[in-house]
């Protein structure tokens, strides 16, 4: 008995190629042949009688021999080793597959249909067809060959190919183009060695400019030191020279705006104001000309 997780893997073995399985596959149909009941309990080498087959499909004993008749041929397969006689039939597996399929495509096919469908001649026998090398559909076996021209045509320009005639076969075959194979080496090892050069001339021509922009840097730095450095003593400069115009303001104003004792007590708020406001005046006065003198006299002298 065959287990039932390999019942259908055996059918498919044992029907394959056969035109009835071929029109049930992808069809409900299919489901039914490989999950009936009786798949659970047959077994492969046994062989059964028409009555109990028949019961298996409920149908009757002269039905299931009404179907056997015109399909002999297909059903047994001129099996020699089938015990079957003129009077006494036996079915085995194959068999009884064949004849179920049968039966589950008689309403729609008919007999006559079913015998065109398995090429059965009107004496009952299979038509045997030639047998034949399965050729490509014409459009594609054209495109197949133009590709195959385009993919020939393109290695023979590279000139790395070439066609030979073999001296024992006399049949043309694609060979490497020795010649050109070497002189294209040499070639591109000349260019190697021409690139190469150019590399180098490039790097020692980067590298150059790399230490001239590095020395500009430098020289920028220096620049910006003496910049600030130069910027620094011009400030102090200022600071000393506005610090001298407010002692001579102060000098003058002091001279200028002599008083008494009492008279600074009761007026000292207004002293500092004219004072502030005397100085300032002072400074708006010769701040611009004194400075100028002084960062004239630091920048000559060496």
């Amino acid at each position: 008995m065959i287990q039932t997780t390999d019942m259908q893997s055996k059918i498919e073995e044992l029907l394959q190629g056969d035109p009835l399985y071929a029109v049930l596959q992808d069809t409900p149909l299919e489901e039914t042949l490989y999950t009936e009941s009786y798949l659970t309990d047959i077994i492969e080498k046994k062989f059964y009688s028409t009555p109990e087959v028949a019961s298996w499909f409920n149908i009757t004993d002269g039905q299931l021999r009404y179907y056997i008749k015109p399909f002999e041929h297909y059903i047994f397969d001129d099996t020699t080793d089938n015990p079957t006689t003129t009077t006494l039939i036996r079915l085995s597996l194959p068999s009884i597959l064949k004849l179920r399929m049968i039966l589950l495509l008689k309403e729609e096919y008919r007999v006559k249909g079913l015998k065109r469908l398995l090429g059965i001649d009107e004496n009952g026998y299979i038509i045997k067809k030639p047998t034949t090398t399965a050729l490509a559909p014409p459009d594609e076996l054209a495109n197949k060959v133009e590709m195959l021209s385009n993919i020939l045509q393109q290695m023979m320009q590279t000139g790395l190919f070439q066609m030979q005639q073999d001296e024992e076969t006399g049949t043309m075959q694609i060979t490497i183009n020795q010649d050109y194979l070497a002189q294209n080496l040499n070639l591109l090892a000349a260019q190697s060695t021409e690139q190469l050069s150019a590399i180098q001339d490039r790097t020692e021509k980067i590298t150059e400019e790399s230490k001239s922009l590095q020395k500009q840097i430098t020289e920028l730095k220096e620049e910006n030191k003496k910049d600030i450095v130069v910027k620094i003593r011009e400030r102090q400069i200022e600071n000393e020279v506005v610090a001298t115009l407010r002692t001579e303001a102060l000098e003058q104003f002091a001279t200028q705006k002599k008083s008494g004792v009492f008279a600074k007590l009761f007026r000292s708020a207004q002293v500092e104001l004219e004072k502030e406001r005397f100085i300032n005046q002072y400074l708006a006065k010769n701040l611009s000309d004194r400075l100028q003198n002084a960062l004239t006299e630091y920048h000559e002298t060496p």
